[in-house]
């Protein structure tokens, strides 16, 4: 959802973003084409839920349309039927243009939709099955609508199916077909329906979607809290509200012109809830706060558990450079996969950014360029196909089971799984002397020592910035690598292409005079020097491109429901997946991984003693000696998954 999606998304609604950027979208298309209706549609529990839907006038008995929505927490307006929008009412111009029934939808307690919201609706489980506890790190029920012996019981999926049967009976001139899709916080609606879903929804495509907010969304990424998205975010997200209402008021004005100074300065997160900011008028930021292990309020919200037995057709898309929800996209796939057999599941990732496929052009990023318009290319070769097959039994979509994006080559890779059939993984050690090496250290009590230090944190991104660079995730990391609570260590020049596939696991080993600490693995791409500037006359010789980076919070090394100290000065194994990659490290490059223990304000300061870091006060904050082992009984090291030769 992060939250910051795109705010543009946010304030607009992911469903027409790349319609709106197209020059030829204005509201006398949509009104030529469509006749617009605004309804209130009952749920089973008497709540109504505002619904925005447009028809295409040329429909008739004979010439029917499937029906193509989105559930969404950030507005289905414009409100009122003769308030039409100045972009047409799809997702891009060709859906519009090629018809369907576009139905946009207010979800449960968001603007101008009756009852309550709930972050991240908990699903209704089956009567009678188990439920998890709050020790266990996964929730395990599966739920059921046609079962349940609570016949108002609702959430995400119930009201999804509520909504399909009164649109098949309501709306004129449908085929009887229904598709829905959704980027971000509407992707989490897209996957929420998947379970027990309505026999009439043939097709669903969680785009970058939210799915396990303390383990690697939005909120945070094995329990770090991402500080800087949410303070932004929630804002305007969790305004308190007394009933439907068509706009969200800010909690407070915030301008900041270098949010690291602003987030030091602030102090202790706590300090968050002082009477200039949130002032506890915030309920999912509290929430965000007072929940910080993963017990039964994380475990309940992740969505993961009930993709179970998925019979519409899929499609889950995510972006290699999304900085809120790339795990959300790689995880519901692999749930998916795992756990419903013959299941018609198709993963697409590409070189985006949150929700970048829907722009009118990604070309490039930042200093990168694709040689392509990746954008188009997704939306004429998969988004289309995709919803024209299963909802009108047009043409043919033949797609792999997985066509990803190799970062390092900017070429499209087709492969019949994913992570790909590895051919072996690839063991790098951190060795003395910086080195990155394929060959286990030989020597006895060999590591690197220094001092992190909370009050001067490691900033996340180059130079001074009043809101999140988005360009972190591929930034050079040259900006970091001197300072002395970075640890950097690098392989010889590359003698062949090294083709990295699937997730890069690492192990380290530490140890610490404090009792918490985070850890924060880069791996990075460093170019050599002969490489020419780019395109827009960026210097590219020598730059470290960061390729994947994630934090783990120390103290849950072990476990997300029980975190434990460290004992100081006893080293300690401390274990990590970063999320998937699809990237070459081409010949002549030199494969580079950074260590730290701060990366800020992406991620709240670590006080580094073990204490409840949301109630944490200015003296929990403290200065600690660590040390990374790698030596012949500590052999520190990253594992690398490789495609096949």
């Amino acid at each position: 959802m992060m939250r910051i999606k795109i705010l543009l998304v946010a304030l607009l609604g992911s469903f027409s973003l790349s319609y709106a950027q197209s020059k030829s979208a204005d509201s006398l298309f949509v009104r030529q084409h469509y006749n617009k209706l605004d309804r209130q549609i009952t749920m089973r529990d008497g709540v109504k839920l505002y619904t925005v839907i447009y028809v295409p006038k040329e429909g008739s008995s004979t010439n029917r349309y499937p029906i193509l929505m989105e559930r969404t927490p950030y507005s289905a307006g414009p409100y009122g039927e003769t308030n039409y929008p100045k972009s047409g009412p799809g997702p891009n111009k060709a859906l519009s243009e090629e018809k369907y029934i576009f139905v946009n939808q207010d979800v449960r307690g968001r603007y101008m939709s009756e009852g309550n919201f709930e972050e991240m609706t908990p699903g209704v489980d089956v009567p009678g099955e188990s439920t998890p506890s709050a020790g266990q790190k996964k929730a395990t029920a599966t739920k059921s609508h046609k079962k349940s012996t609570q016949p108002t019981a609702t959430d995400e999926s119930t009201d999804t199916y509520d909504t399909i049967e009164w649109l098949l009976k309501n709306v004129p001139n449908n085929n009887g077909r229904v598709g829905l899709m959704g980027i971000s916080y509407p992707g989490f609606y897209a996957s929420a329906a998947l379970p027990n879903a309505h026999p009439a929804l043939k097709a669903v495509s969680p785009q970058a979607p939210v799915t396990d907010e303390f383990i690697g969304d939005d909120a945070r990424h094995n329990g770090a809290f991402f500080l800087l998205d949410n303070f932004s975010f929630m804002n305007y997200f969790d305004s308190p509200r007394q009933g439907p209402l068509e706009n969200y008021e800010q909690l407070f004005s915030w301008r900041p012109t270098d949010a690291y100074k602003f987030f030091l300065e602030l102090g202790p997160v706590k300090n968050a809830n002082g009477p200039k900011y949130f002032n506890n008028r915030a309920k999912i930021w509290n929430e965000y706060l007072q929940h910080d292990t993963y017990d039964d309020y994380w475990q309940k919200r992740n969505i993961r558990p009930h993709l179970k037995n998925v019979k519409p057709a899929t499609m889950i898309v995510g972006g290699w450079f999304d900085a809120e929800d790339l795990f959300g996209a790689l995880r519901t796939y692999e749930a998916i996969e795992k756990q419903s057999s013959g299941n018609r599941n198709t993963l697409v990732m590409g070189p985006w950014t949150h929700g970048a496929w829907a722009r009118e052009d990604w070309s490039q990023f930042g200093p990168l360029s694709f040689g392509q318009n990746t954008a188009k290319y997704y939306r004429d070769n998969l988004e289309s196909t995709f919803f024209a097959f299963h909802l009108k039994d047009k043409g043919k979509f033949e797609a792999p089971e997985a066509l990803v994006f190799d970062t390092g080559k900017n070429e499209w890779k087709s492969f019949d799984a994913w992570p790909p059939k590895a051919a072996g993984a690839r063991h790098f050690y951190l060795a003395p002397g910086q080195k990155l090496t394929t060959d286990k250290s030989t020597g006895n009590d060999s590591f690197e020592e220094y001092v992190s230090d909370p009050a001067k944190p490691v900033p996340y991104t180059n130079g001074v910035q009043a809101r999140r660079n988005s360009q972190y995730v591929i930034e050079d990391q040259r900006f970091v690598a001197n300072r002395p609570d970075v640890v950097v260590f690098e392989s010889d020049v590359l003698t062949e292409d090294l083709t990295v596939a699937g997730p890069i696991n690492a192990k380290l080993f530490a140890s610490t005079t404090g009792t918490d600490a985070d850890f924060i693995v880069k791996v990075i791409d460093v170019l050599p020097d002969s490489a020419k500037a780019n395109p827009q006359g960026v210097q590219m010789a020598n730059y470290q491109r960061l390729v994947r980076a994630e934090v783990l919070r120390g103290k849950f090394r072990n476990s997300f429901t029980t975190p434990e100290p460290f004992k100081p000065g006893e080293v300690t194994a401390v274990t990590m997946q970063l999320p998937d990659v699809m990237h070459t490290f081409k010949k002549g490059h030199r494969l580079m991984v950074q260590v730290q223990h701060s990366w800020f304000p992406i991620v709240d300061r670590n006080p580094q003693t073990f204490v409840n870091i949301g109630t944490a006060d200015t003296a929990d904050f403290q200065k600690a000696t660590m040390r990374l082992y790698h030596d012949a009984n500590h052999p520190s090291e990253i594992v690398l998954g490789m495609t096949e030769k």
